[in-house]
């Protein structure tokens, strides 16, 4: 469902919007299973074609590529809740944007998040980074990044809120405290920060936002464990952010609509009965283009078209 003229609105004015019961709670229950089932994930550890991952010491563990831990992420792709809300906000129809399909995902993930960990602030609209800037022009949203924040959990007072400074999306100072707050400052959490607030929501709910906006989350001071996911989506042109790329068997089981939001371009192959030798680099032969074997890339051209 597109968004309607109060969510144009509230998005525009804000930078973010939240989505009340996004996720069913059957839909919920699946995903944590499955995070259950791939548990314990260390760092820098695979399990399948999910990569654990931290950006900080003390920001929790990201499960990377979670659309790869099964049927109940992959569902997630191109999830009815915020699809089309997204698609709105990236803009793009009949431009170039649409070259390879409406939408791509450079990054997913899930993140586990225990007492005393958060993540600092970052982002803001006056660093006007291309990848993630907001845009309105003549009529249309036309967003670099618009990510979808799902709670897996109830997340409230004391619990590591995802924490927003409203309106940050178009900011033309940084923030008075940015330096302090930062990821990796002297104090990497968002708590105390001037203007900003935190979102709480329950299981199922949903964050929709531009990433552009100054954000992070509040200290978890609670017992227990915050978890959320985030799927972020912009236009198809772009590319993975991390060197990740999606496994064969997890293109091979989407529908055509998430395979292209996940892999949008096709890749052009060699043709080892086409190749002559390149006089500029030895006349050495090249073979035929067999793909590449890191975890998680694979010989993809068979797989989009």
């Amino acid at each position: 469902m597109n968004p309607s003229k109060r969510e144009e609105y509230f998005f525009d004015l804000n930078g973010y919007l939240v989505l009340r019961n996004a996720l069913s709670s059957a839909e919920v229950d699946a995903c944590n299973a499955a995070i259950d089932a791939m548990l314990p994930i260390k760092d820098k550890e695979w399990v399948g074609y999910v990569h654990g991952h931290t950006f900080e010491d003390n920001d929790g563990l990201n499960l990377q590529q979670i659309y790869e831990g099964g049927p109940a992420f992959e569902r997630l792709i191109d999830h009815p809740s915020w699809i089309d809300k997204v698609k709105h906000f990236i803009g793009g129809e009949g431009t170039f944007d649409y070259n390879h399909g409406p939408l791509f995902i450079d990054e997913n993930f899930a993140n586990l998040r225990g007492p005393g960990q958060a993540i600092g602030l970052h982002s803001g609209g006056e660093k006007a980074t291309k990848r993630t800037q907001y845009r309105y022009r003549n009529g249309k949203f036309a967003c670099g990044q618009v990510n979808i924040l799902m709670a897996l959990n109830n997340v409230g007072p004391g619990d590591g809120a995802t924490m927003v400074v409203p309106g940050s999306h178009k900011a033309n100072f940084p923030h008075p405290d940015f330096d302090k707050h930062r990821m990796q400052g002297e104090d990497a959490a968002v708590d105390g920060v001037e203007g900003a607030i935190e979102v709480h929501l329950n299981a199922g709910d949903a964050i929709l936002f531009v990433d552009c906006i100054s954000h992070g989350s509040a200290r978890r001071v609670n017992p227990g464990q915050r978890r959320i996911m985030v799927f972020r989506y912009g236009p198809s042109w772009a590319n993975f952010r991390h060197g990740y790329q999606p496994s064969e068997g997890l293109l091979e089981r989407l529908s055509p609509e998430a395979r292209q939001i996940v892999f949008p371009q096709k890749r052009v192959v060699r043709d080892p009965a086409k190749v002559r030798p390149n006089p500029n680099i030895g006349g050495i032969r090249p073979g035929p283009v067999t793909g590449l074997t890191k975890p998680g890339i694979g010989n993809l051209e068979s797989k989009n078209r």
